[in-house]
């Protein structure tokens, strides 16, 4: 059974039909939205600020979301996948984006609609990624734009699918 824990009067909020794996843990400040997976071995760690998840939001093995105190917060926007132990600090992550696996997304850097964040990159604080771009690197840098509709067909099917196997636990 995941770890849900209240902290300084905070309890977080769990959306219907959303999976918890069993050592996921969720704490303080956190509202996760409908139809999302938190996969093994996640920290969701609101202790020091709010963090926001939307809905249909995948959150893969390893990863963790934090922020820094009273400075910055977390936003997720609706189906955006963010891959195996991916580490959010303190960003806002628009609607339909990708956080590839191992990236670090630090404090007020905005991942935009439909971006792509390649696996094991580094998105300096307070960089801005443009909508339906591909960034890579350490640290990441603008690699090439990708077609609007082949993006979100994409993380549409990553965000579908991770809602399918979380079917398979429940």
């Amino acid at each position: 059974m995941a770890i849900i824990k209240s902290v300084r009067g905070f309890e977080p909020i769990i959306g219907n039909d959303t999976y918890l794996a069993d050592n996921a843990v969720i704490i303080g400040d956190v509202i996760i939205g409908e139809q999302c997976s938190i996969w093994f071995a996640t920290v969701i760690r609101g202790d020091v600020n709010s963090i926001r998840i939307g809905k249909g939001v995948n959150i893969q093995d390893g990863s963790v979301l934090h922020t820094l105190y009273e400075k910055s917060t977390i936003e997720i926007a609706d189906n955006v996948s963010i891959g195996h132990n991916v580490t959010i600090h303190g960003a806002r992550i628009c609607e339909g984006a990708l956080i590839g696996m191992g990236s670090v997304v630090l404090d007020h850097a905005v991942i935009g609609e439909g971006a792509i964040i390649a696996a094991g990159s580094v998105v300096l604080s307070n960089t801005i990624v443009e909508p339906g771009s591909i960034y890579a690197g350490v640290p990441a840098k603008f690699i090439k734009n990708v077609d609007p509709q082949q993006a979100k067909e994409i993380n549409q099917k990553i965000a579908h699918n991770y809602y399918m196997y979380a079917s398979w636990y429940k």
